[in-house]
């Protein structure tokens, strides 16, 4: 029987969206003790995946040293999906999340808010932050291990002029990453704006990032798979459970709290064969984050998709 490993060899490269969620730890059912350090967990987790998905990048920036400790407790073929800072995707940011120096030089009248956006600061403040996200991705990127950096975006950003144009300032700033971009607004990809969607991307090298997760909401975006970087396809499972997807004053944990069926993933295995056709990888990120369901969806997937 294959596993997540073996499927890396074929070009598939399967993995959760976190290995250090707290629900997962306090399960019990996945790490062989509770009590281990995060430098054996981590090293746990890569024996058994080729891939995972930085979460806490969203919250607060990386530092270059936090990536150097990544890179010296993986094996040489392991992949990091990073994604990025939460003031990059145009989401709402506290001031206290910003690299402290930076902060200083944020206007008073903004620094005082309990929230930043990017589109309020000076162009020179947005400038720094994207090339200090960058630099502070160095080592994995040095090392090979780094694949897409994943800008999700909200769902109030809907296809304008302006969102298009965000977009390609993404794309220039961050010239030589590949970068992902997940929408969260169904608009993107309806029949007005989804072939205009498509090619934007693709003429600026972005990764379509294909998704499973809960729909008939304004934030759902339907199963569609495309490609549109030739290196890379994405796809991240977000679970079905409508209940708690626009829930408000929960855990991420809860939010995206689902346990896959085999008939349910089995409806993607002929999606994957498609991506895999047109692209050189595609990563299958599983954020079903509650527990150990991500493992145990990835897991499964990784069967269904070895037998056919």
């Amino acid at each position: 029987m294959s596993g997540p490993r073996d499927l890396a060899l074929r070009g598939l490269y399967l993995g959760t969206a976190s290995w250090t969620d707290p629900t997962l730890v306090e399960s019990g059912r996945f790490y062989p003790s509770k009590d281990m350090t995060a430098e054996e967990r981590l090293r746990f987790y890569a024996e058994r995946f080729p891939l995972v998905e930085v979460d806490s990048t969203y919250y607060a920036p990386p530092s270059e040293r936090l990536a150097g400790l990544w890179v010296t407790r993986t094996p040489a073929d392991f992949v990091f999906d990073v994604k990025a800072f939460r003031l990059l995707t145009q989401h709402p940011t506290p001031p206290s999340s910003l690299w402290k120096d930076l902060r200083d030089e944020v206007p008073t009248e903004l620094v005082t808010k309990r929230h930043l956006y990017v589109r309020d600061l000076p162009s020179e403040l947005v400038d720094e932050a994207f090339a200090r996200f960058a630099s502070a991705l160095t080592p994995l990127r040095s090392a090979g291990k780094l694949g897409v950096i994943l800008f999700q975006l909200p769902p109030y950003l809907y296809p304008t002029r302006a969102s298009f144009r965000y977009l390609a300032e993404v794309a220039t700033r961050l010239e030589g990453f590949t970068v992902a971009v997940e929408f969260r607004n169904g608009r993107w990809l309806d029949e007005e704006h989804r072939d205009v969607t498509f090619e934007f991307l693709a003429e600026h090298r972005l990764v379509y990032v294909a998704v499973d997760e809960p729909q008939g909401f304004r934030s759902s975006v339907p199963p569609v798979v495309e490609v549109t970087n030739r290196g890379i396809a994405v796809v991240r499972f977000h679970g079905r459970n409508a209940e708690t997807w626009e829930a408000k004053g929960i855990s991420a944990a809860e939010r995206f709290r689902y346990e896959y069926r085999p008939e349910e993933l089995a409806e993607w295995v002929p999606r994957i064969r498609r991506l895999r056709e047109d692209a050189d990888r595609v990563h299958l990120v599983f954020n079903n984050c509650y527990a150990d369901y991500g493992v145990r969806a990835a897991l499964l997937f990784a069967e269904l998709l070895a037998s056919t």
